[in-house]
């Protein structure tokens, strides 16, 4: 008994470790969020004026480029504006301030993603073989590439196609958009972290396909479903419109096809090593 309840407190010692470890990981990773927050917080006037205010303005590059584009298959009027007809105001006492905050707890999210992945990395990897180590070396560089392409293709496509959108609709002509400001970071932020997350699916399929979930075949197979989540979520962080629907959905289905190569290519690397295996023994 006595050896029972030896081996008991071992284990959950062990478990108890895990958990502290953990504790560190999101302590450390939650602090870096802390730090680059506040240097968010005190530069207002980058963060507000010239990122989250830079879509609504006609001057914003991707404005330009479809409006040249618009021009040269003559349908200038949906792209090509001087001013955008709505204002953006806060209806709240805290309004403004509670916006402030949160864009800056995002844009710190954004920043330490790379580090936050990091951490998680550093509490996965001493599970791993030394195989698995080497295999996966690139993870914390190619995921934060992809996050930050994501990041970059949600705020330079998704957020100005919704934003022209959503703000020219109108029902009647006697009914003014004015929209209130959390409701307008709430549309960037939206569409900036859902399209930084999408990017990430290659990453996704490597590790379901590493641990036996996920296989070549099986994502072939059910290529067609896909296709129909693809345009679901284009629909849910697009505006309704087809022309937005399918700029956002092609890079997606690239995405899932690079994934497909992934996959096809993880499974040979783990048939290799298998062989070697048994001709070893």
């Amino acid at each position: 008994m006595a050896k029972r309840k030896n081996l008991n407190t071992e284990k959950e010692m062990s478990f108890l470790d895990h958990l502290e470890e953990l504790r560190w990981h999101l302590i450390r990773s939650t602090l870096a969020v802390v730090i680059l927050a506040t240097v968010a917080f005190l530069a207002k006037g980058f963060i507000f004026d010239v990122l989250i205010f830079g879509p609504k303005s006609a001057d914003f590059p991707t404005y330009k480029l479809l409006c040249k584009v618009a021009q040269a298959i003559n349908f200038k009027e949906s792209f090509c504006f001087t001013e955008l007809p709505f204002r953006i105001q806060s209806r709240t006492m805290g309004g403004q301030f509670s916006a402030h905050i949160w864009t800056s707890i995002t844009a710190g999210f954004i920043v330490a993603f790379p580090y936050i992945i990091y951490e998680f990395w550093s509490f996965l990897s001493p599970g791993l073989k030394m195989k698995e180590r080497k295999s996966a070396k690139g993870f914390i560089f190619i995921s934060s590439i992809l996050f930050f392409i994501g990041v970059l293709f949600g705020y330079y496509v998704v957020t100005p196609l919704s934003i022209n959108f959503l703000g020219t609709y109108q029902v009647s002509g006697q009914v003014h958009n004015d929209f209130d400001l959390n409701s307008y970071i709430a549309l960037v932020r939206a569409s900036v972290i859902a399209s930084g997350l999408i990017f990430e699916l290659p990453i996704i399929i490597y590790i379901l396909t590493k641990i036996g979930i996920v296989t070549p075949e099986y994502l072939r197979k059910y290529r067609k479903f896909a296709l129909v989540i693809v345009l679901i979520l284009s629909a849910i962080i697009t505006p309704p419109d087809i022309a937005s629907q399918i700029i956002v959905s092609v890079p997606i289905v690239v995405l899932y096809e690079i994934s497909i190569f992934i996959s096809k290519a993880v499974i040979r690397k783990q048939e290799k090593l298998l062989k070697k295996e048994r001709n070893k023994s």
